[in-house]
């Protein structure tokens, strides 16, 4: 007989507090860069973990994964079964939500896990064992994503991990609510927002990017994107950026993760 130990979900329950396009900058550039993988995939599974007491990022994820791989399913994973319950209504071709928590309860194994705003409560120390139970979960090729962003999604910082670990960090923002490129420090992952302290990378990081931004400023006159665009070209001397001007038009800068992890 399975024991109840074996069959609880792993994990706590968060404040579950989400809003109607709050992952939408997360969502465009996982249509971008794992379109293809998605695609490819017998069975292209996407789980939406730890969505919260609505069920909108679950909805959102599907529709706009699908644009670019239409056989993709996604299925909703959370941890506090009566907001399952309240979005079982919500249920359709191509999407379920499910009981469970970090274990993911879902076959075949996913192409993609999203874990958004859900480590913020953890300790630092908990996050590597959460990311190698998570990547563990997923199918050969797969990609979890995990990250944090304010309440309406201006501000989003994410980490992209394969089987073998973490790979790259993305900042995202909406440029005409930026100051400054290190006003997404507030919105940085848990494995990172302890770490923006002089001597760590993540914090010279961001102090290179706001001189940049500074140095960028002629270039506001056409527009914050103009600005943000020559900002990360500059930075692309200094820092091992990951992408190029398609993704930062959008107001993104991907590092690879080995430039910003945590010293010690």
């Amino acid at each position: 007989m399975t024991s109840r130990a074996t069959t609880r979900p792993v994990g706590t329950v968060t404040r579950g507090t989400t809003n109607p396009n709050r992952l939408r900058r997360m969502d465009r550039w996982i249509a971008a860069t794992h379109g293809a993988e998605l695609r490819r995939a017998g069975d292209p599974v996407a789980v939406d973990l730890g969505y919260g007491a609505a069920p909108w990022t679950a909805v959102e994820l599907l529709e706009r994964i699908r644009s670019v791989a239409p056989r993709a399913r996604v299925v909703g994973v959370e941890i506090e079964p009566a907001r399952v319950a309240a979005a079982k209504p919500y249920e359709r071709e191509g999407l379920e939500f499910r009981h469970g928590g970090f274990e993911v309860p879902v076959q075949p194994r996913p192409v993609l896990i999203r874990a958004a705003n859900v480590l913020r409560q953890y300790e630092e120390a908990e996050v590597a064992e959460v990311w190698a139970r998570l990547c563990a979960r997923l199918a050969p090729g797969g990609l979890l994503i995990e990250g944090t962003c304010d309440e309406i999604g201006r501000r989003h910082v994410w980490v992209a991990l394969g089987a073998e670990g973490p790979r790259t960090v993305t900042f995202a923002t909406r440029l005409g609510s930026l100051e400054r490129p290190s006003d997404l420090a507030e919105r940085l992952p848990k494995a990172l927002i302890h770490r923006n302290v002089p001597g760590e990378p993540v914090h010279a990081f961001l102090r290179d990017f706001d001189r940049a931004w500074a140095a960028a400023a002629p270039y506001a006159s056409y527009g914050a994107r103009q600005r943000w665009i020559r900002a990360v070209r500059d930075l692309t001397a200094d820092w091992p950026v990951t992408d190029g001007p398609v993704r930062w038009r959008q107001g993104e800068v991907t590092v690879a993760w080995g430039a910003l992890a945590p010293r010690g």
